[in-house]
């Protein structure tokens, strides 16, 4: 176990550092997650981290970090240190705890509203094949060698103090190069630094997260901080030339380009980017393209199918290729090699005669270009049942009906996490965007509050030939009502309605707060 005393944490942060000798054996920002020993910082991420001390001490709180006054706080029985910026400390204290391993690593960060997960697959798909030693850390798990670790139920980016201890393991494993999935929460929260990251990957930036940055200009800046890193000096054990990888074809492209003094390539549907794709064929069984490169071109041909997955394999293939010089057929290798990632356009199947699958599909852009996709995969129906999350971006519930009753024949409209806010209202918001576009309620959408009724419902409504999408959720085990989060899984509760209507054996439905 780490151990390392306070005076040591802070000797060379900007300020004084605090004169105890006291040690600390982890690092803590959730009193409830407090163990003995460890140093807890009071962030104000969404609440004030200060009223949670008392709690923190009750787990054993060897000391603690804050930006109020002692003289705020009621007596402390343990060491507190004040600093101006918690989240800058917190960053500042979780590098050195670790030993800065992200020094002695290769690091490629992948961040965007849509895509990200999936990428990040890829790319450490093709790192394997290419028989590099390398780790990932995404939305779904963290991979250390042969070891699998879980990253949360809702969190995509870890917290920071939590990546630098799956970096460290990395680098104790062996391993030279992690690939990582970083959000724009994570990056303007300090989870993660640009100036650690040796390669920056963008899939896209579109309508997300607009209830945390205020703006669409405030949500790029947040993802910018990763590609104006890049450039910023490093002390790496094997430095390589520092390389901004950029959609091409999406709104950010020019923005980025300016905001970065890296090395840049692009990647698209269009010829005029420096690694493009032609001859795209999406079908229910595969996906298949041409890879167009600067001095390389080669056929793909990829379980991982919708039309969408075409620039998260360009953007994995042009990192790896022309951003760590692996070879075009150790790339490919690694594309092909990967059957599926958990929640990410899964086929769920017990022997029915429609296509059923499972996505993480949550904005507006991903909703689009999933239910783009389903016409090359069926001639039949296609069948949508989603939500949109309490407390998060307000505008997106009315876009994403927009585009459902647009481009689906049917949708079900229905519970995502709403969290406090009343899912009646959510849903109401919700069918207000679809009647606006002609939609009409009982017959081309549906409201059923109920996750689970409202996948039994698609699912039933479902004739031979046509395409079920179960979108919002992917992979996630947690349904977030009030406070509390309850267990669900979509697949799960897919192959549920699934067996419900072949009368063949399957899992239980799982059972949410609205369930009758």
């Amino acid at each position: 176990m780490t151990e390392m005393n306070l005076k040591a944490l802070f000797e060379d942060y900007p300020h004084s550092p605090p004169e105890t000798d006291v040690a600390v054996s982890g690092i803590s920002v959730d009193s409830r997650l407090t163990k003995p020993g460890d140093v807890f910082v009071a962030t104000s991420d969404r609440k004030d981290g200060h009223v949670f001390i008392p709690h923190a001490l009750e787990n054993g709180a060897a000391a603690v970090v804050g930006t109020k006054p002692l003289a705020e706080i009621e007596p402390l029985s343990v060491p507190y240190f004040q600093v101006e910026d918690a989240r800058g400390a917190l960053a500042y204290i979780s590098e050195v705890f670790y030993d800065f391993p992200a020094r002695e690593l290769s690091l490629i960060g992948v961040t965007g509203s849509d895509g990200k997960t999936s990428t990040v697959n890829m790319l450490y798909q093709i790192l394997k094949a290419a028989g590099i030693k390398s780790g990932m850390v995404s939305t779904v798990n963290a991979v250390i060698g042969e070891q699998e670790l879980d990253t949360g139920l809702h969190v995509t980016t870890p917290e920071v103090f939590e990546v630098q201890q799956f970096l460290r393991q990395m680098v104790d494993a062996g391993l030279t190069h992690a690939v990582l999935e970083t959000t724009s929460h994570g990056l303007a929260a300090r989870r993660v630094f640009g100036k650690d990251f040796d390669i920056g990957v963008v899939t896209n930036i579109t309508h997300e997260h607009l209830d945390y940055h205020g703006t669409y200009d405030a949500y790029l800046g947040a993802k910018a901080l990763l590609f104006e890193g890049l450039f910023e000096p490093k002390h790496k054990r094997n430095l390589i030339t520092p390389l901004a990888v950029l959609n091409f074809d999406d709104r950010s492209y020019h923005s980025l380009t300016e905001r970065t003094q890296a090395d840049k390539v692009s990647y698209g549907l269009s010829p005029d980017a420096d690694v493009w794709a032609s001859e795209i064929l999406n079908t229910p069984e595969y996906l298949s393209f041409k890879l167009n490169g600067p001095d390389f071109e080669f056929e793909i041909q990829t379980r991982m199918i919708g039309n969408y997955n075409v620039a998260n394999i360009l953007a994995a293939i042009t990192a790896a290729i022309i951003g760590l010089g692996i070879s075009p057929e150790d790339a490919k290798a690694g594309i092909e090699a990967l059957e599926s990632i958990p929640g990410r356009m899964e086929r769920i199947s017990l022997g029915q005669d429609f296509i059923t699958i499972v996505d993480f599909a949550h904005t507006p852009y991903a909703l689009e270009s999933v239910l783009s996709s389903a016409r090359g995969m069926t001639e039949g129906r296609v069948i949508a049942a989603f939500g949109s999350a309490g407390l998060r971006d307000k505008e997106k519930r009315r876009m994403m009906a927009e585009i459902a009753v647009e481009m689906a024949d049917l949708s079900i409209l229905t519970a995502e996490d709403p969290r406090s806010e009343s899912l009646d209202e959510i849903l109401a918001e919700m069918a207000a965007g679809a009647l606006d576009k002609g939609g009409v309620e009982g017959e081309t959408f549906f409201r059923i509050p109920d996750r689970g009724e409202a996948i039994r419902f698609a699912i039933r409504q479902a004739r031979p030939g046509d395409l079920v999408y179960i979108l919002g959720k992917g992979h996630e085990q947690s349904m977030c009502f009030g406070e509390n989060e309850y267990p669900w899984d979509d697949r799960i509760a897919t192959q549920a309605a699934l067996a419900e209507i072949l009368g063949s054996a399957g899992p239980t439905m799982p059972v949410l707060p609205t369930s009758k």
